[in-house]
């Protein structure tokens, strides 16, 4: 028999704990703490309801967007999981909020966008397998779109977010941002998850190191690689 879900005011209590904690100094655990929750809610439309009624206002709407984000990435994943899958270390997190602000000097194209999109496509850098359409690198370009748009290794993370930027920025970006990303990625749930979390790094900087700190929500293979260091 299934063990029946935590009272919404459990949860909430749980998000609003972590979220203080996170405010105070971002750590994997209250991070997780965070992710696994939102996770739960992202499985179950009448729970998120519940619990969001119940949070202050501004965790309520970062705490929704990040619920429908991953709803719309869960909804993208395939119905049966893969086998597991091949991680690495990600650059340091101002590493990469600096490339990403190199990104958007050159292209006009939000960092906070870069920083969504790497955090979608690969977890910044740390999902080290590539697509079923033969996508690799950061942020995961198929072979034509990489000979068009990149310059150097399409898993270098310099070179994949520069890139990015440039296919971004001949897609409409920043004019007609969505569209642009709808080009990245032909699929309107993927547009919304990215927009969603880019919405958060938008209102609060600091929620970028809050996305670098979880943990990757993926099975992994610790023959093929090491936990990933952050």
């Amino acid at each position: 028999m299934p063990t029946p879900p935590p009272p919404p005011a459990d949860l909430a209590a749980q998000l609003v704990r972590a979220d203080a904690q996170l405010q105070q100094r971002v750590t994997v655990q209250a991070a997780d703490v965070e992710q696994l929750v939102e996770l739960r809610l992202a499985r179950s439309p009448a729970l998120q309801r519940a619990v969001v009624r119940l949070l202050p206002s501004r965790l309520a709407r970062d705490v929704t967007d990040d619920v429908i984000a991953r709803r719309d990435l869960l909804r993208l994943a395939p119905k049966k999981p893969g086998p597991p899958v091949r991680l690495g270390s990600a650059l340091p997190v101002t590493r990469l909020r600096a490339l990403y602000m190199e990104g958007q000097r050159q292209s006009g194209v939000a960092w906070q966008v870069l920083a969504a999109v790497n955090f979608v496509e690969s977890d910044f850098g740390r999902l080290r397998e590539p697509s079923a359409s033969g996508a690799q690198g950061p942020m995961q370009f198929i072979p034509s779109t990489w000979a068009a748009y990149g310059r150097g290794d399409v898993h270098q993370p310099r070179a994949a977010i520069l890139a990015a930027a440039r296919y971004l920025r001949a897609a409409g970006a920043p004019a007609d941002e969505r569209a642009a990303l709808l080009r990245y990625n032909p699929s309107s749930l993927y547009v919304d998850a990215v927009e969603r979390y880019a919405g958060r790094i938008r209102r609060d900087p600091s929620s970028l190191r809050v996305f670098y700190a979880r943990t990757p929500l993926v099975r992994y293979d610790p023959a093929r690689a090491g936990v990933p260091r952050r």
